[in-house]
């Protein structure tokens, strides 16, 4: 029996070779086809594309699209990605083209080459037309003035409360004379902050001790699934993704359903759950893990920079503080108000260009649902995945763009006005960044001595070079201790790190390790 099998097998095999190779030819020419003179790879991996390489080395991957669309007249380049076709849109007006036309006969918002299949059909992304408008009507109650000040003050509370804990991780038990406090990672510790943060904004009061726990290795499990190949297979961390949404949003519906309890009781609102009780428990449970999804790593990874770019300009880091400490101080047992937040233009301007010089989504990805003319000379092809690059328009019209510059956003100079169009961060508009979209950090969480450790990729001349710390990595921070009270400024003769004019980007050098930071302790 095994040898008619294997004879079987035999004869069947030159045909199903015939066969893979066919389908590779035939996908060789329609890549070719949607190509045409666009830059990009001549022949690609069969089947797979160049999915391998954007899995091992995103930040490589996307960079070479980056520089053979730079080279192209029309701003644009091509690849292809486990069966999709897709463009890379460096200029700015190309992409406001995509943006301007999200439409059912143009372009879908996909948020993930493969989002469908992980955030479910009804995700709110995918939403458009009368039932988009329909939803964000009934989600306004969420951002009433009395919303946002329950959310600020409820970030506050829970930022001061990690910070003392990380200053108890980074002390050692028993000090000696002159002995510096320990080095800790920053870099998870922000991220479980945030994901505190989002979760008690979002659902108060309603997750328990264990489901919090498991909520946090769900949503590792989901991040994690994001960036592997979408193979939709036991043990696969795809699969393993997909079933942690399913699970993630049956415990936040468990929440709106508490939620609506104690709302029929009539008792005050005390988190953005709260807020929102008009629609059934599993379709608030879905948009809650939207905006948790949409709120969390972009708000960590800016964070992060946050850090990092203040660092390394100890003169914004100064006059962020100088400003926070006219209007509040941690010795004052009060919360910093709404009020007091829209009074703070300098540290408004700081966040403004932290998202500009380091968007939190580099790219925002739509597929085309039927052929767009987007040139003269090129057509969209139906099905193509376009990723227009926010990253990249940040660096272009702006001032010395490749320079952290808090200022272009004062209102003298107002560089988001006179160059709103490069300015997409939050897609074809930018709104003004105030109250909980501005992450409450008492800026005395920051201390006024920090000093890098040597792992900033700064050239010979000691200037930080922007291409050298990718828009793709994080920065990765350690932190001895923050203080909390009592603080007393440090002079710092160390000048700002800004990186020269001009990208180069045809001569970057590979990636440099995740940066990081140390942060000392205030005496």
């Amino acid at each position: 029996m095994t040898s008619s099998l294997l004879a079987s097998l035999s004869s069947v095999a030159p045909h199903l070779f015939s066969l893979l190779a066919l389908l590779a030819l035939l996908e060789q020419v329609s890549y070719l086809l949607k190509k045409r003179s666009l830059p990009g790879p001549p022949l690609v991996l069969p089947f797979l594309g160049g999915a391998a390489r954007l899995v091992a080395d995103p930040a490589a991957f996307w960079d070479r699209q980056s520089r053979l669309a730079a080279a192209s007249p029309l701003g644009v380049s091509a690849n292809y990605v486990v069966g999709r076709f897709i463009l890379f849109v460096r200029d700015t007006e190309l992409s406001h083209r995509v943006f301007a036309n999200v439409r059912p006969d143009a372009f879908h918002l996909v948020g993930h080459p493969f989002g469908r299949k992980l955030f479910g059909e009804h995700n709110l992304i995918y939403m458009m037309g009368q039932e988009h408008k329909d939803l964000r009507r009934r989600i306004a109650p969420n951002f009433t003035p009395k919303a946002l000040c329950t959310y600020t003050s409820l970030q506050q509370i829970i930022i001061l409360k990690h910070l003392e804990k990380w200053v108890d991780l980074s002390s050692p038990p028993a000090p000696a004379a002159g002995q510096l406090p320990k080095a800790i990672a920053l870099r998870l510790l922000a991220r479980d902050m945030n994901l505190e943060t989002s979760q008690t904004v979002f659902a108060g009061p309603y997750l328990s001790r264990e489901e919090r726990e498991r909520f946090d290795v769900d949503y590792n499990l989901f991040n994690v699934g994001l960036m592997k190949l979408p193979f939709d297979l036991p043990g696969f961390a795809f699969r393993k993704a997909r079933l942690a949404v399913d699970r993630l949003v049956e415990t936040l519906a468990g929440c709106a359903g508490k939620s609506k309890e104690r709302m029929e009781r009539g008792e005050e609102p005390c988190c953005l759950i709260d807020f929102w009780m008009q629609e059934t428990a599993r379709e608030i449970g879905g948009h809650l893990f939207d905006f948790l999804f949409a709120a969390q790593d972009a708000s960590t990874s800016s964070l992060l920079w946050a850090v990092a770019l203040l660092d390394s300009h100890p003169q914004v880091l100064a006059k962020v503080r100088d400003e926070v400490a006219g209007i509040w101080s941690p010795d004052s047992d009060s919360l910093i108000t709404s009020d007091q937040l829209r009074q703070m233009k300098y540290t408004e301007a700081v966040a403004r260009e932290v998202v500009r010089y380091r968007a939190p989504a580099t790219m925002v990805p739509h597929i085309a649902s039927e052929e767009f003319q987007l040139t003269d000379s090129y057509t969209i092809p139906k099905g193509t995945i376009v990723f227009p690059s926010v990253f990249e328009s940040s660096f272009q019209g702006f001032t010395e763009p490749d320079r952290f510059d808090p200022d272009r956003f004062s209102e003298e100079r107002r560089e988001d006005q006179v160059y709103k169009r490069n300015f997409l961060a939050f897609g074809g508009r930018a709104p003004p960044v105030r109250g909980p979209e501005v992450r409450a950090e008492p800026p005395d969480a920051l201390p006024r001595d920090v000093h890098d450790t040597g792992r900033l990729p700064a050239g010979p001349d000691g200037r930080l070079r922007r291409h050298h710390v990718r828009p793709h990595h994080l920065p990765q921070g350690r932190l001895p201790g923050l203080p909390v009270r009592a603080m007393r400024p440090v002079p710092s003769a160390r000048p700002a790190l800004n990186p020269p004019r001009g990208r180069e980007r045809s001569k970057m050098p590979p990636p440099p390790p995740l940066c990081r930071i140390v942060i000392k302790k205030a005496s």
